[in-house]
């Protein structure tokens, strides 16, 4: 195995280009609408099924407070493993998998804010364009898990 190299599933948000480690990334679905889940952040569309179970799905749109727009043919929902379980990521587009030297990815600015301060891992460049490499653990924090995975949550359960 290479470790010189790291393999990136990227992504688009906008115009911005974002990527994932290939090895977090369990795969890649076709945009299909989540079930909304009542009480929970507003970037937060719903949950789907996988794999048996029921996981959250993060608008990346709204989660990096960009401007909405409609879904599209091009959607899609990564489903990003992370340490707490799985995460699924709405995207504008997957672009490609790229492979790129570890020495092409540097550390995030340190004036970065929001998202990009908080689940950047770092910046690599691919095909001459600059990439914000996400740290998938990052994109929905241990305390947004825990109103997720609230049962109560889930079922709208007011208590």
């Amino acid at each position: 195995m290479n470790t010189d190299v790291v393999k990136l599933v990227v992504f688009r948000i906008g115009d911005d280009l974002f990527a994932a480690e290939v090895l977090a990334v369990d795969r890649v679905l076709r945009y299909m609408a989540p079930n909304p889940v009542p009480d929970v952040p507003r970037w937060i569309e719903g949950v789907i099924e996988h794999r048996g179970g029921v996981i959250p799905v993060v608008d990346l749109r709204r989660r990096m407070e960009r401007d909405e727009i409609a879904v599209g043919p091009s959607t899609r929902i990564l489903v990003l493993h992370t340490s707490d379980g799985y995460v699924g990521a709405i995207a504008d587009a997957v672009v490609e998998v790229a492979v790129v030297p570890v020495s092409a990815v540097a550390p995030p600015p340190p004036l970065f804010r929001g998202l990009a301060a908080d689940a950047a891992r770092g910046i690599a460049k691919v095909r001459d364009q600059l990439v914000v490499v996400l740290d998938v653990d990052r994109v929905l924090t241990r305390a947004e898990r825990v109103v997720v995975d609230d049962p109560a949550a889930l079922a709208g359960d007011r208590g």
